[in-house]
């Protein structure tokens, strides 16, 4: 991955960004680099309202909090979600807006998005944001109906930012070949998740076997795009790998219709066809040992409204690392949340 030319664009690594040191913040917004983050967050709000739009999806205002998680404390999740209390309520940040999109497309049949903030209890690193902007839809379709719309999806977005900022993204950073490729005619790779881990299990440490389940860890992530494409879809995994609320593969719900769109620095497009009504999803979170009582109303949808879904959830900050060919995705957030102050500092330095 191709290093941002700081010469050009100054950037303040995490290192250096002194979370207690005001003139930290004008540093920031002096900086020619979160100037361009800004204009990037813009060309990739508006493509993508012109995107969805033009497909029929409607956009949805949607609280940030939620009492239904996508990342229970059960099988096929890999975070926890963020604890609140609000007016005296007990709840959660939501961690995806999955759920409340499945609910708009009762109301909003062609589909329904949005790109706002998700939470998750977990630490910050070259990769990982506790506080990250997600760009999310809901669709009518399977699978394959939710593969497509997001590739073409990442095509126009990677055709936008070359449109209006493909000269100074170049001039700063020296290539942006990448984006031309990603934008061009022609689909992306794909591959089952058992071709997958055939394709790299001669190397140790790209699988990590759970005996009934097994995922791609990032060094397997990685093999696979140097092996295969530089973009690279991996679908049907192993059911028990991926959240109860993805839609069985097989009449054994060994596979579950669950996809990852895969590219620069890895997983950077989640998507899953859902399960369309209430019996097999009561049956998949039996497997995935999940309380149905936490989702009650979500069933009860499933039984009296049912409809087959499908969506996905894209990390905003990992795509721009990509478009940046950055390696650390502490650097993109505009205000930062890492290393904060567990209690109120005595001057509160950064808005």
């Amino acid at each position: 991955m191709t290093s941002f030319d700081t010469t050009c664009v100054p950037i303040y690594p995490v290192g250096r960004r002194d979370s207690t040191d005001p003139r930290t913040v004008i540093d920031d917004l002096r900086s020619g680099w979160y100037g361009l983050i800004a204009e990037l967050n813009d060309v990739v709000h508006t493509e993508t309202v012109r995107y969805a739009a033009g497909r029929g999806l409607k956009h949805l205002f949607l609280p940030i909090t939620t009492r239904t998680v996508t990342c229970p404390t059960a099988l096929g999740s890999d975070a926890e979600p963020v604890p609140v209390t609000v007016t005296g309520v007990h709840t959660y940040l939501a961690d995806s807006m999955q759920f409340a999109l499945e609910y708009g497309c009762r109301v909003a049949p062609g589909g329904c998005y949005t790109i706002m903030p998700s939470f998750r209890a977990e630490q910050a690193d070259e990769t990982h944001l506790g506080q990250y902007t997600h760009s999310e839809a809901e669709i009518p379709g399977d699978l394959n109906a939710v593969i497509a719309y997001v590739t073409r999806y990442v095509k126009a977005l990677s055709g936008a930012i070359l449109e209006n900022l493909g000269e100074r993204l170049e001039a700063a950073r020296g290539d942006v070949s990448h984006l031309v490729r990603m934008a061009g005619s022609g689909g992306f790779e794909q591959l089952t998740f058992d071709e997958a881990v055939a394709r790299v299990a001669d190397v140790p440490g790209t699988v990590r076997d759970e005996g009934t389940w097994r995922v791609l860890t990032r060094k397997g992530e990685q093999l696979l795009l140097d092996r295969v494409s530089e973009f690279l879809w991996v679908h049907h995994y192993d059911s028990l790998a991926v959240p109860f609320y993805q839609a069985a593969g097989d009449d054994q719900f060994r596979t579950a219709r669950a996809a990852d769109l895969f590219f620069g620095m890895g997983e950077v497009v989640g998507a899953g066809e859902r399960h369309s009504d209430a019996e097999p999803l009561r049956r998949s979170m039996t497997l995935h040992g999940v309380d149905e009582r936490e989702y009650a109303w979500y069933v009860h949808m499933k039984q009296e409204l049912p409809m087959l879904t499908s969506g996905f959830g894209m990390g905003v900050d990992r795509f721009l690392m990509w478009v940046l060919g950055h390696g650390d995705i502490r650097d993109l957030p505009l205000i930062s949340r890492i290393d904060e102050p567990a209690d109120w500092p005595v001057a509160v330095v950064r808005p």
